[in-house]
């Protein structure tokens, strides 16, 4: 069975830089590479990964493509571009260059929520589908009542939530996240990433039971077809290390059909970022 991890980063930890890796994060404040990886995907079955961008600069971009053009097993490199840059065409004309660049994202998370709505935004998300880049959505849930209408004026762009947008998996609440993940299920372009779920869990004490509901909601409400494996390594190691993550989707998907794990385990994957 073909299996990806659509989700994880590399780094070569910077204090300054990497600020948001705080002293309380120490089992992450470090550098994390290609060849600290590949036993990890080896030892879980997984022939290849996504790395995403960590850092809002195109430093990051071509650091990661670097990487992927060093190490064939890294299949994809989601980058980071200036979307509301007045020159995004000419950014994008040129990465368009790298047949590994498969998309774009920027930490939405960060910025206040009117940020997604902003004309210059809109107007470089607007941009990507010319050169078939995809586009992952990185947000909390306050976030998600606005980004129907970013999803809604660009209906031919390929979307990905990442981290199933952040639920409130620690303190057990649904609150508006259910409905409003149900309303961005119903545009057809847009997928969602398994992933990043127990870093919203307890840390340190939680269990798969903590988590499955929310995802019951997402295989209800994305089905199979539009839900992506990934295990946001290495920060998932302040919950829970690499193996930890894959048996705890693998216990998930065991109850479903082997089509439905083979699409989301990885069949998924390569379709949505054409790898």
């Amino acid at each position: 069975m073909l299996k990806i991890d659509s989700h994880q980063h590399f780094w070569q930890f910077d204090p300054i830089r990497d600020n948001w890796i705080t002293e309380e994060m120490e089992v992450i404040r470090h550098d994390f590479l290609p060849l600290d990886l590949k036993p990890l995907l080896d030892a879980n079955g997984i022939q290849g990964c996504v790395a995403v961008q960590a850092d809002q600069s195109e430093q990051e971009t071509n650091f990661l493509l670097d990487l992927a053009e060093e190490y064939d097993f890294i299949k994809g490199v989601v980058g980071w571009v200036d979307l509301c840059s007045p020159n995004i065409e000419e950014r994008l004309e040129y990465f368009s260059q790298f047949p590994k660049l498969k998309g774009f994202r920027h930490i939405l998370q960060l910025e206040p929520v009117e940020f997604m709505l902003k004309p210059e935004f809109k107007r470089g998300i607007s941009a990507l589908k010319e050169y078939q880049f995809t586009y992952d959505i990185l947000i909390y849930p306050p976030h998600l009542a606005s980004t129907p209408e970013l999803i809604r004026e660009n209906c031919d762009q390929a979307f990905i939530i990442d981290h199933l947008a952040k639920p409130y998996i620690k303190k057990g609440l649904f609150n508006n996240w259910e409905a409003d993940m149900k309303h961005i299920a119903s545009f057809e372009n847009v997928y969602c990433k398994l992933s990043g779920m127990i870093t919203e869990a307890d840390l340190k004490n939680w269990k798969k039971e903590d988590i499955f509901p929310y995802m019951d909601k997402v295989f209800e409400f994305f089905g199979a077809e539009r839900l992506i494996f990934g295990t946001d390594w290495p920060v998932c190691k302040l919950a829970g290390d690499y193996d930890v993550v894959c048996g705890l989707v693998d216990d998930y998907l065991n109850k479903l059909s082997v089509r439905e794990q083979e699409l989301v385990w990885g069949k998924n994957a390569e379709q949505f970022y054409k790898l």
